[in-house]
């Protein structure tokens, strides 16, 4: 048999449910993502296999990994991040 007690309420069929957007804390993510991009350029310029040859713009990546993260992160920073003002 079926149990009919009430569960949580529910829209209605083609309506969607108010959801709350998850925060996120988004100057911890450029900060982590800026410090790997830190890392792959040391990696980078202490294996010489890495920056050498075919393989000469992979120092280039990171130094724009580094400098997007940097900006990302003085945006963020000045209150512009998670749409602050919306």
């Amino acid at each position: 048999m079926t149990d009919q007690t009430p569960g949580p309420a529910r829209a209605p069929l083609g309506e969607s449910a108010p959801v709350d957007p998850p925060s996120v804390p988004a100057r911890s993510i450029a900060l982590f993502g800026t410090g790997v991009w830190v890392l792959a350029l040391v990696v980078s310029l202490l294996v010489p296999a890495l920056h050498t040859g075919p393989r000469s713009w992979w120092p280039w990546a990171c130094v724009t990994g580094i400098a997007l993260g940097v900006f990302a992160w003085g945006y963020i920073r000045r209150g512009r991040g998670n749409a602050a003002g919306a």
